[in-house]
Parts: structure tokens; sequence; C-alpha cells
């Protein structure tokens, strides 16, 4: 079902921060230990997160499963499979964002005006009973028995699966077993293995065709893997860049009342909550009709056509911030004694760009959770969803990488590197044409590994349609 450790990490991490914030509140400490006690809280987090989200998510999505649950979501003719799956990842990741929207909403509302020590102890609370009430109707849940009790070390079936991959590719074959424990070698000769049982002497033990079937399904994942980890980087700057611009804008609404630039974030998540009940009843029949297909877009489709959306929002972004910078080296605009100068240009005009990345949002990451969910074998989903995790963690390392690579190469001569703290100096319209344009070089990519992949996959399926009659 999930990890109890992970969960437990989880809420010791929760209540380790909240005692942090507290305990800062109400008696002085020494900044060593409270960093101490707020950098463990966060890596404690941190760890029962990568654990806990992949496991319950496999998990939830299995509750509507069909009965051939042993293969991945491959075939074209695998209708049901993506009817029951689509909507799940839809509906999820609209839970997921209506609860970050009252987080950003009314959690920050609270640690603003009556303090961080309630602002982290109601989520722990929270954490706690929603756990509780899903352990709960355990009795009532679909549980997946695998082949044989399992494989109860994962760690292990991944490893095996890594050197049964590499002995395949360096030497084109691979080892038998028999009730002799003699070693056999059998060229592939270019056919994938048939997931039958076999008894005889001379056939391959099913659980490495088991660990070889997951090997190659996590390899064919890789290319795809890789060519998203452009758009989890663009996926970081609401909260990063899009919040500096803001800073500097003109942000007065009435006489007194001041817009915080980070409230602006919400306009992701409210642009998702209002498009997600209208893709199946709006955006797919009018794809239907441009595509001539009754699926109306795959989920590679729909994958693509959010990087492109993400790629439109980076030149949206670059084209405000030129304006904006233009106007902040006026005559017309008085130089501040802060390294913050408020320019004559309202903060709504971050709007196109904040909402562009929302509905990007629905398209790639629904697309993504289904993907790579689907796309493996049911032994190894909790695997898939945590590949789709990855890609953001990676990604979110990758952006902090290529922010100190800019910060160094641009500022060697002496001058303001692009990412200046002074925003009049700073050239973040050119970091987000950088971003635009490794954005379009991985859409192209990925269109063209897409296509491979999809003939991969049929190639694959006849070769085991065809030896296993």
């Amino acid at each position: 079902m999930f990890s109890p450790p992970y969960c437990l990490f989880l809420i010791k991490g929760l209540v380790v921060l909240t005692s942090t914030a507290l305990i800062s509140a109400w008696i002085p400490r020494s900044k060593t230990s409270s960093s101490a006690s707020l950098y463990w809280s966060l890596y404690l987090i941190s760890v029962g997160q990568g654990g806990y989200n992949p496991c319950l998510q496999a998990f939830a999505a299995d509750q509507p499963e069909n009965d051939d649950d042993d293969l991945s979501c491959t075939s074209d003719d695998d209708q049901s499979c993506d009817s029951k799956k689509s909507p799940f990842f839809q509906w999820w990741y609209f839970g997921i964002c209506s609860g970050s929207l009252l987080g950003v909403s009314l959690m920050s509302y609270i640690q603003d005006t009556i303090g961080w020590g309630l602002g982290f102890a109601i989520p722990t609370v929270a954490m706690v009973l929603s756990i509780a009430c899903f352990s709960t109707g355990t009795r009532f849940y679909i549980y997946k028995q695998q082949p044989n009790g399992g494989d109860k070390n994962k760690l292990e079936t991944i490893i095996q699966s890594i050197k049964a991959t590499v002995s395949k590719m360096v030497n084109g074959s691979i080892t038998l077993t028999s009730k002799e424990s003699d070693a056999a070698e059998l060229e592939l000769q270019g056919k994938p293995l048939c997931n039958q049982e076999v008894d005889s002497p001379g056939s391959f033990d099913k659980k490495e065709a088991h660990l070889m079937d997951d090997a190659r399904a996590v390899v064919r994942l890789l290319p795809i893997w890789v060519m998203l980890l452009a758009f989890a980087v663009i996926f970081q700057l609401p909260s990063t860049f899009f919040t500096k611009q803001g800073m500097t804008m003109k942000r007065k609404i009435g006489k007194s009342f001041i817009i915080p630039p980070a409230t602006l974030q919400s306009a992701i998540t409210i642009s998702i909550i209002l498009l997600m009940p209208l893709y199946d009843k709006m955006i797919i029949p009018m794809m239907r009709f441009v595509t001539r297909d009754d699926k109306g877009i795959t989920v590679m489709q729909r994958m693509g056509i959010g990087m492109f959306l993400s790629v439109i929002a980076m030149v949206t972004a670059a084209v405000v911030e030129a304006k904006r910078l233009e106007i902040s080296r006026s005559p017309g605009v008085l130089e501040s004694e802060t390294v913050v100068v408020v320019v004559p240009l309202s903060i709504f005009w971050l709007l196109p760009q904040y909402i562009l990345l929302g509905v990007s949002d629905v398209f790639t990451v629904v697309g993504m959770q289904e993907f790579f969910y689907t796309q493996v074998p049911s032994r190894i989903r909790t695997m898939g969803v945590g590949l789709y995790f990855s890609v953001f963690g990676v990604g979110s390392f990758l952006s902090a990488l290529l922010i100190s690579v800019i910060e160094i190469v641009t500022s060697a001569r002496g001058g303001h590197s692009w990412l200046s703290d002074d925003m009049r100096e700073a050239r973040l319209d050119k970091y987000y044409w950088l971003l635009a344009s490794s954005g379009t070089i991985s859409m192209l990519l990925f269109t063209c590994s897409s296509k491979y992949y999809d003939s991969g996959n049929k190639n694959d399926n006849a070769s085991v349609n065809e030896n296993c009659k």
C-alpha cells in the first residue's frame, strides 16, 4: 500500500518543523541550533515525500484497475486502460492544486498574521488525520498480488535488472538456470522474451524474465525522461524570478492595498482548477474534431502540447521583461537607494506567463503522471511514478546549476550578471530567451523520441504476440 517508514519520516519532519517554529517564537535560541533543527526537519520531510508520494499515487491509480494488469498499457487496442487512467490523473492533480491553493492563500495568511508555529501546526495535524483516515479503508482497497509473492527486495530487483540489461547489451546473451545448476547461453536473436510459465530445464526462469522486462521498460523511458528536464527547469521559475520581477513593478491597488508579488503564483493554480474540469468536456471533443481520432490526443501528444505552451510562456516572459527593463532605464524613473526600483508598469502584465504555465501544467504534468504509470509493468508502477517525481527533482538541481554557471560566465569581465540583484542591470529577458531556446530544442527532440518510442512499442508487442502463440 504505502511504506510506513516514509510516513513516519514525513510526520516526524513536520513535527520537528512545527516544534522549531514554536520554540523559536517562545524561547530565544542560538542561530546555529535553530538552523540545525530546520535543516533536519526539511531533510526528513524530503525523504518522507520521496517515498510516500510515489507509493500513494501508484496505489491510488491501481484502484480503478482493469483485469489485464500484468502488462503495461502500451498496445493500441487497450482502450479500457486509457479511459480509466486518464480521468484519475486529471482529478488527482486537480485535488493537489486545490490543496496547494488553500495552502498558498489561507496558510500564508495565518503564518503572516498569527505566526509560523500555528501555520505549520495545521498542516501537521491535517497530515496525521489524513493518514489515519486513509488507513481506515484498508480492508476495502484493491491489492495487487504479484506472481510468486513478488520481489521483496526492490533495490536488489533494480540492481539485477540493470546488470541483466548491461550483460545483454555487452554480450548479446543471457545465462539460463537449470535444475542441475548448469549454465547455458541462448542468443536473443532480436526477439523479446515471452512471459509465460514453462518449467522445462531449457527455459528461462520467470523471475529473470520479469527482470529483463522491467529493465527494458525503464531503459525505454529514459530518453523521454531526459527530454522533459527542460520543462522541469521552467517549472521552477514562478517561485523565483517571476516573483523577483513582480517586486519591481507597480503593485498598488487603490490608495493603500499592495499586492504581494508571490500572490500571482495562485494564478497558475486557479487556471489549472478552472481548466481541468473542461478538459474532457471541451478540449478533448475539439481535439477529436481536429485529429479525427476517438481518443482526441495521445498521452505523448498531450505532453508535447504542454511543452510547446511552456516555450510560449518563456517568450511572453522575455518580452514583458524587456519592456520592464526599458521603462526602468528611462530618464523618468527615479533611482532608489535600494536595489528595488519600482517601475510604472502594472504587475498584472505578468499574468499571461503565469496562466500559460498553468495551462501547460494541465497538459504536461498530468500527461507525465499517466505516461510514467502506464508505460511500465504493474510490478514496478511505483518506480514509474518515482521517475515522474524525479524529473522535477533533477530539474530543480539543473536549474540551480544553470543559475550558478550563468552567474559565473556573465560576470566574468567584471560587469553585472544576467541574474544580478540590481533589476535595472539584470538581463532576465536573455535568461528567458535561453530557456525558450532550450525548451524548443527539447520539444523537437521529444517529438522525435516519441515517434521512435511508439514504433518500438508496436514492434515489441507484435513480437511478443508472435512468440507466445
